[in-house]
């Protein structure tokens, strides 16, 4: 598996991109003043949008089939966890266009040669956003597991002074 986008998995029998190109904006507007150079401020990270490119060769890999299971995934219109093939998150994506050029054709007019280039947009706050304070969420699960063995250790006792009647 090269990556997964929510229910679409890039692999060699799908869709395989031959290039991936990863671009983050910084927000940063300038205020004009008289005699001096212009001030910047930044605003925070802007847009950040995935491309996706490959050739597809039907007779070897992916085709016409896959690239339709990627066109119905975009017509669902929701955004889908981007997780790369080694364990990177990179987020909640959306498929803002799917372009296809087909060439060298068969008999029946099917494409031997199938090139792809998919976009895709960010849409998440941030992996913190998505995930929520991992931290918290540890430290709350550790509350709960001294809860837990707290009331283990009550019934725990309660069931041997039960079975303990049960021999006297």
């Amino acid at each position: 598996m090269m990556m997964t986008l929510g229910m679409m998995v890039f692999m060699r029998q799908t869709l395989p991109y031959q290039g991936m190109q990863h671009n983050v904006d910084y927000r940063w507007p300038t205020n004009s003043r008289i005699g001096q150079r212009a001030t910047a401020q930044f605003l925070g990270p802007g847009d950040e949008k995935i491309t996706l490119s490959g050739l597809l060769l039907p007779e070897v890999t992916g085709g016409k089939i896959s690239v339709a299971s990627l066109k119905a995934l975009a017509d669902l219109g929701r955004a889908w966890p981007l997780i790369g093939g080694d364990g990177t998150i990179f987020g909640m994506y959306v498929i803002e266009d799917i372009n296809t050029n087909s060439a060298e054709f068969f008999s029946d007019g099917s494409a031997r040669r199938i090139e792809f280039i998919v976009n895709l947009l960010r849409v998440d706050e941030s992996l913190t956003a998505m995930f929520g304070d991992l931290k918290k969420q540890a430290n709350d699960l550790l509350g709960q597991s001294g809860n837990l063995s707290s009331s283990l250790q009550t019934v725990v006792g309660s069931l041997s002074s039960q079975v303990g009647g049960l021999f006297s």
